[in-house]
């Protein structure tokens, strides 16, 4: 099962929009000590809505530090906020994180809201690489020395410890002055999941990917932002996508609801596709179909979403999304 709170913009459209595929479901948390929605808040709903998602949890966290009747005004806020949306009528729990008050109610939520879809092991495994490390100490010897390890969550397949893997797009090169990726291939030498060494690694929850890549590579998050695949079975580099695009009325996590404009050619926007961030400059626009040129290429199947974003007072504010196109 896999579930995602993603505080951050760059954490939440990434795995929430164009990751999708991904996460079973979705909680929502509010703290009850503030006033709901907050920009923030909104945000994160439109995330879950844009996204498909229907396994909905709302945790109303904070309780602790107001008294009762602030966490019932903050109960009655979230009730008229979910109203109208997928989220409303799904389950509202009050919570205390640090005193561990109906942790267990949450969890129980979990197992009643949020089911375990049947997955099939024989397709071929894919990975979005969320993070990624050099997990050696300084002053390690060469015979002491691990290769690089990649974070993240296997949406399809399954993994097995000596599998042969690529890595799309790969490194960035440059040959006779053009800027190119080329992709890695390595081994698997080890597979974390649960906090527990183990040998094969199915699809649901994040997984840990030791292999034989040289570890400055994968260090300081290196490789985040690529696919991981069998060789020859992953989806193609593309350093152009054309999106089918579906714009919002109101730009999200603006406390002025700022109006979205149509995008125009020539404009630069930020494009999350799977755990890949990058500027596309529009190219075209015609009928709904949107062609940008990617500042960096992403590695994506035609069907797959890409969150939307455009600059706002300084800002990178969700406008839409889009549906990847041949």
């Amino acid at each position: 099962m896999s579930v995602v709170d993603a505080p951050g913009h760059e954490a939440l459209m990434a795995t929430m929009l164009s990751g999708a595929a991904v996460m079973d479901g979705a909680m929502l948390i509010i703290a009850a000590n503030e006033r709901c929605p907050q920009p923030q808040t909104r945000e994160h709903l439109a995330a879950i809505e844009l996204a498909g998602l229907k396994n909905i949890i709302i945790v109303q966290n904070k309780i602790d530090i107001v008294d009762e009747k602030r966490a019932l005004e903050s109960y009655k806020e979230i009730e008229a906020f979910v109203k109208g949306t997928v989220a409303e009528g799904k389950p509202i729990i009050p919570v205390s994180a640090q005193h561990r008050v109906n942790v267990d109610a949450v969890l129980q939520a979990i197992e009643e809201n949020i089911p375990t879809p049947e997955r099939d092991p024989k397709k071929p495994p894919r990975m979005f690489v969320v993070r990624s490390f050099d997990v050696n100490k300084p002053g390690a010897t060469i015979d002491e020395l691990r290769g690089g390890v990649l974070g993240g969550s296997i949406f399809q397949g399954a993994f097995k410890v000596g599998d042969e893997v690529e890595i799309r797009p790969g490194l960035k090169a440059e040959k006779h002055g053009r800027i190119s990726y080329e992709p890695i291939f390595t081994e698997i030498t080890s597979l974390s999941a649960g906090g527990k060494n183990v040998d094969e690694a199915q699809s649901g929850g994040l997984v840990g990917i030791g292999t034989y890549l040289d570890p400055s590579l994968s260090k300081a998050d290196g490789l985040t932002g690529n696919l991981v695949g069998k060789p020859n079975l992953l989806p193609l580099t593309r350093s152009e996508l054309v999106l089918e695009v579906t714009l919002l009325k109101r730009a999200i996590g603006t406390k002025e609801l700022v109006q979205v404009d149509n995008i125009i050619k020539g404009e630069r926007l930020l494009l999350d596709v799977g755990t890949t961030i990058t500027v596309g400059k529009v190219s075209s626009t015609k009928k709904g179909a949107v062609t940008f040129e990617l500042a960096r290429p992403v590695c994506a199947e035609d069907g797959a979403r890409a969150a939307i974003s455009r600059k706002i007072a300084g800002r990178w504010r969700l406008i839409g999304y889009g549906i990847i196109k041949s």
